[in-house]
């Protein structure tokens, strides 16, 4: 099929108000409802969500009512990511070109906007042997839903900033993009593309960008123009949603606020950060089992060699080979009285985090 154009709306944003912009929500409604909270979002703010608010997480469609009624608020906008394309189901021929078996494989996930519609039409996901006919039951029944995903656009442009899901191709009018250049790119900040106006996206979770930590705050490349905003939230075990927060349409002052469900503790010691570590990431994720025991297994990186004790449960087999969940053995900068948010309790110690940055304490905690 030819590339689908994409959709690009201008947006003029009053004086005065903030902009507030959220990525990849990924089906989490406390998480959405928590950072929204956290960054006090009131009528007087304009709201940007840049893009997979669908699939990966439980509630894919609780989510899409509640991105709905935000828009019909007039001070939210919601732009297409790679995740919230659906508009295909319904293009003549389709599912008919072997997309089936990519809808059987979300249907098995037990997760997602199909399956929630199927759930919620009275349609046995399990039971489906024709997606034709699903497809009518659900089009008659959600025509509101993918009417609403439909007039959605790819990027959104203002004065002073785009914001798109994925990417900008650098030099090339915004409104000869495709659908895919704007929501399809992986490691957009390592391109070395620079641009003119402030380029806003998601996509990519900023902890990939790491070598030796793990941090899911935003990042700002102010030699670039770029903020990458995407905090891992349902993605990561230690996930975050991001909130970036720019004070008003002609600030690059950029602020955010995070929002995580996890229990916060106060550290009791002082604690050096690691010399030396490793981040094992999804993509490059296997390792070579050492020595497995029940709680921790010493396993060796294979790209690299590294060595690092990760917790038996975060493999993903009993073979010696085999991968894993993202992981580290870095260990946290503490100073005492430091709150700590705890994500695994284990008997050496927690993975935890400080701030955006993730890692081991192994020090006391009240």
């Amino acid at each position: 099929m030819p590339e689908k154009r994409a959709r690009i709306e201008k947006l003029a944003i009053e004086e005065g108000r903030r902009i507030l912009v959220v990525s990849d929500i990924h089906g989490n409604v406390p998480y959405l409802e928590g950072v929204l909270r956290k960054a006090g979002f009131s009528d007087r703010d304009m709201l940007i969500i840049d893009g997979d608010f669908l699939e990966k997480g439980s509630e894919s469609l609780r989510t899409l009512h509640i991105v709905m009624e935000l828009c019909r608020r007039g001070n939210t906008r919601a732009i297409l990511g790679n995740c919230d394309e659906w508009s295909a189901l319904f293009e003549p021929g389709w599912p008919e070109r072997g997309d089936e078996q990519v809808l059987r494989y979300m249907l098995w996930r037990k997760s997602g906007l199909l399956w929630d519609m199927c759930n919620a039409c009275g349609i046995d996901p399990f039971e489906l042997e024709d997606f034709r006919e699903a497809k009518e039951t659900l089009y008659r029944r959600c025509r509101e839903e993918f009417a609403f995903l439909s007039s959605l656009p790819h990027a959104i442009e203002t004065e002073n900033f785009i914001f798109a899901h994925a990417s900008v191709q650098p030099g090339k009018p915004l409104a000869e993009h495709s659908a895919d250049e704007l929501n399809h790119c992986d490691s957009f900040l390592t391109r070395g593309w620079r641009f003119d106006k402030w380029v806003i996206v998601g996509h990519w979770p900023v902890v990939l960008y790491g070598q030796d930590r793990v941090c899911a705050d935003p990042i700002v490349d102010r030699e670039k123009k770029i903020v990458s905003i995407d905090g891992g939230c349902v993605l990561k075990d230690d996930g975050q949603l991001n909130c970036l927060i720019i004070p008003h349409r002609d600030s690059e002052d950029f602020g955010f606020v995070a929002y995580d469900p996890f229990p916060e503790r106060i550290a009791l010691d002082d604690q050096e950060a690691s010399a030396e570590s490793y981040y094992v990431r999804w993509g490059d994720s296997r390792v070579r089992v050492l020595r497995r025991g029940e709680e921790f297994s010493r396993c060796r990186h294979e790209r690299t060699g590294y060595e690092l004790d990760i917790l038996t449960k975060y493999l993903f087999t009993d073979n010696e080979v085999t991968d894993c969940n993202d992981c580290t053995d870095y260990a946290l900068p503490v100073k005492a009285g430091d709150r700590l948010r705890i994500v695994e309790e284990t008997s050496r110690g927690v993975f935890a985090k400080l701030g955006g940055l993730s890692g081991w304490y192994y020090g006391g905690l009240k």
